[in-house]
């Protein structure tokens, strides 16, 4: 079993390598196309621009109302798609926060914000398990298919918890589990950067939430894995279709055949979830 800080530099080199345009351990090749399917607009797409590196699981802003002068922040921001989504419902009073783990990463954020003049956007490096963040200071957190990868998850909530100002709220998307991935997945660490295998059960998700102290907990929004991948990549081999987009990943585990392939999409679902620490 891979220890919880080799998991972290497995996702970090992963990511890092996308950002640096090396999308060979990546499927997700229409990026347009991906974004639309997980509930993002034409108008939001052509915003962000370069900033849509074709990741994510749903977009968490699609259900979540966002008013100017508000304080967001963006757990694995990544090249800043959502920030920069956010920062335009927010205004120029409000402000945008992201905050990211990869040096790639946050180069090409950077980068982004300065060709889209978003100078109340800032991109902070470090772990969402240790967020670099003022208590109480956020009025909204969304994350983007994040929380899945990170070996501590209860600290991503309570991290989550310790930011937002009384009465803020999160909204994410995220992986969550119907059922058990085959042990082969389970234990592999490139399943892991591809979001399969550090994906929890529902209720052991939503769980993490209750226990922190967040309340007034909905998901709008289920979006099943078979159903999803289908979407994700019609014309893909059978191997990729069911492993979906970044999926490729998983059929680089030696021994997994296409029944254990289907086995793990099905048992894999797409979530959005929204909370809100008390008053």
């Amino acid at each position: 079993m891979n220890t919880a800080e080799q998991v972290k530099q497995a996702v970090q080199d992963h990511y890092g390598a996308i950002a640096r345009g090396d999308k060979s351990g990546c499927g997700c090749s229409d990026k347009g196309t991906v974004a639309k399917v997980i509930g993002y607009s034409e108008e939001e797409l052509a915003l962000a621009g370069d900033a849509n590196l074709g990741l994510g699981c749903g977009n968490p802003l699609a259900m979540e109302s966002i008013r100017p002068g508000m304080t967001v922040l963006d757990l694995g921001s990544g090249a800043g798609f959502d920030a920069f989504l956010a920062w335009r419902k927010v205004g120029s009073t409000g402000r945008v926060i992201g905050v990211d783990m990869t040096d790639d990463m946050l180069a090409q954020a950077r980068k982004n914000a300065e060709n889209l003049g978003a100078t109340n956007v800032e991109f902070r490096k470090g772990f969402i398990e240790a967020l670099p963040v003022e208590d109480a200071s956020v009025d909204l957190v969304i994350s983007n298919c994040v929380i899945n990868l990170s070996p501590d998850k209860p600290a991503v909530f309570r991290e989550i918890f310790r930011v937002l100002k009384p009465g803020g709220r999160f909204a994410v998307s995220d992986l969550v589990l119907l059922a058990d991935l085959p042990e082969t997945v389970k234990k592999d660490v490139s399943a892991y950067v591809g979001c399969v295998a550090g994906a929890s059960p529902i209720a052991d998700y939503i769980r993490l939430a209750t226990d922190t102290g967040f309340e007034n907990l909905s998901i709008p929004q289920i979006a099943l894995g078979s159903k999803l991948m289908d979407v994700l990549a019609p014309d893909a081999p059978s191997m990729q279709k069911q492993t979906g987009c970044c999926g490729s990943d998983l059929a680089q585990i030696d021994g997994v055949g296409f029944d254990v392939a289907a086995q793990a999409a099905r048992a894999v679902a797409s979530i959005k979830l929204h909370g809100r620490k008390p008053e």
